[in-house]
């Protein structure tokens, strides 16, 4: 399905659509949610010409990769190196300045494809290659720079797969977190990541792309819609979800939810619900 006036990526069809996004509620909430086939299934409602095979090609792509990984090559410290021998100096995955203004670096299928992508999709694809292959890995949500770490805290290697999976000394992750946050590194940002919480960012992402992009409504839509089938999110992206329906023109749909949103938070924020209220009737009004 195109779009006359749009360059790709198009959506799929809404009864595939549906179909994806009730996958996606299920993995979301199962017991041990798979982050490979998270990322691929966001692939999928974002860009409709990812179908069936091409889902399974990426996941063989994550397996075949996985088996060129060195038999238990040691501690933690041999893992990184491992995997950056393998992934950012053989493979060439890795990272540049313009991959932050392309829709694919956001998208597991094609950051495979392309080998380039921003630093969560790259560690998407550190973590599943490494994992598949046995190795004490995890992600790592630094402040503005997200990396994969090896091992328990006691011992924990830390590796930048957006620079081709250069292992991080102490300092190198200071200035990481300083040069984002304009604060120092605290211990507790090196804690691992839940799948979810990578999921979620991945969205803010991709949401973050098409705020840049007001003719790319479609793109952010469907990212809050998926974001909404993520466990504890946010309230706020119902408000999102509103303000999206009304710039596209579906106000009756936007109002409902900004109505919604402004029942959630009256009891937090009466004012805040006032003024949500106001921009439902507005959206309303704009029927007549």
């Amino acid at each position: 399905m195109s779009h006359p006036y749009l360059p790709p990526p198009y959506p799929p069809s809404e009864d595939r659509s549906a179909e994806l996004r009730r996958r996606f509620a299920e993995e979301a909430r199962s017991e041990r949610p798979d982050l490979s086939a998270l990322c691929l299934l966001i692939g999928a409602v974002t860009d409709g010409s990812l179908d069936e095979a091409g889902i399974d090609a990426a996941q063989a792509e994550l397996d075949r990769l996985a088996g060129e990984l060195p038999f238990r090559p040691g501690g933690p410290q041999a893992w990184a190196e491992a995997v950056r021998e393998l992934l950012g100096t053989r493979h060439a995955f890795h990272g540049t300045p313009g991959d932050y203004q392309r829709l694919e670096s956001s998208l597991l299928h094609e950051v495979l494809r392309r080998r380039r992508g921003l630093p969560i999709l790259l560690s998407v694809v550190w973590l599943e290659v490494a994992r598949r292959a046995g190795a004490p890995v995890y992600g790592v949500a630094l402040p503005g720079h997200f990396v994969v770490g090896f091992g328990a805290a006691a011992e924990q290697v830390l590796a930048d797969p957006f620079d081709g999976g250069r292992v991080l000394t102490g300092p190198d992750a200071d200035l990481l977190v300083v040069g984002a946050t304009g604060t120092p590194l605290d211990p507790s940002m090196l804690e691992p990541a839940p799948p979810l919480e990578v999921v979620q960012r991945v969205l803010n992402n991709i949401r973050a792309w098409a705020a840049a992009r007001p003719e790319r409504s479609d793109v952010a839509l469907r990212a809050v819609e998926l974001a909404l089938l993520i466990p504890s999110h946010p309230a706020r992206l119902r408000y999102e979800r509103g303000q999206l329906l009304v710039q596209r023109g579906e106000f009756v749909a936007g109002a409902e939810e900004l109505q919604h949103y402004a029942d959630l938070i009256e009891v937090v924020d009466e004012s805040a619900a006032l003024k949500v209220r106001q921009e439902a009737r507005t959206a309303r009004s704009k029927l007549n």
